[in-house]
């Protein structure tokens, strides 16, 4: 692989057509407390490149992607973890974790103009109703495959605890690595 993929990117800058609401940086999460101190998405160049052609599959079919997490520093892993100490839906810290080395998004489909499509839940469900094995009305199942499809094709995996989550099918391969998303 190409040793400028190991480095990071922001990923609007990659592609200004994905939607970026980093939701940690915001109120508006399960914690209900901002653990960010940055807006911009980053991620490995690699994983970000991959993230480029599932939006452009997207953008062919009449579907944007929104990113609500990307490269997610350690600290903020610790301060999630201490809020909610349950290792189903919140990993320990650990540079080594997908969202922490930058190799993972959470996401979701929206229109082209930027409204979300109704999917089987909100973001950061903490019940089964987010598995991906979870059962969806018709209309959500087909958003879901289309996301999914989408995601695959361009090499990402999806969590089985939380449908909104995908990440990098080589992420093997990258070590940790630290960024300050500000510096993007």
């Amino acid at each position: 692989m190409d040793e400028t993929k190991f480095g990071f990117s922001n990923i609007q800058k990659l592609d200004p057509t994905i939607i970026v609401e980093l939701r940690y940086a915001t109120t508006n999460n399960f914690t209900q407390q901002v653990i960010y101190d940055f807006t911009t998405a980053i991620a490995r160049t690699g994983t970000a490149q991959k993230l480029v052609t599932a939006s452009r599959l997207l953008r062919e079919k009449g579907f944007r992607i929104k990113v609500w997490d990307a490269y997610r520093p350690v600290s903020a892993q610790k301060r999630l973890f201490d809020v909610y100490p349950d290792p189903t839906f919140v990993a320990a810290p650990n540079p080594n974790f997908s969202h922490q080395k930058g190799v993972t998004f959470d996401l979701t489909l929206t229109d082209l103009a930027g409204g979300e499509i109704e999917m089987q839940t909100g973001f950061d469900d903490f019940s089964t109703l987010a598995f991906r094995n979870s059962p969806r009305s018709a209309e959500q199942e087909k958003y879901y495959q289309i996301l999914d499809q989408a995601m695959t094709a361009a090499g990402f995996k999806g969590y089985p605890n939380e449908w909104w989550d995908y990440r990098d099918t080589d992420s093997d391969i990258y070590e940790p690595r630290s960024a300050d998303p500000n510096d993007y």
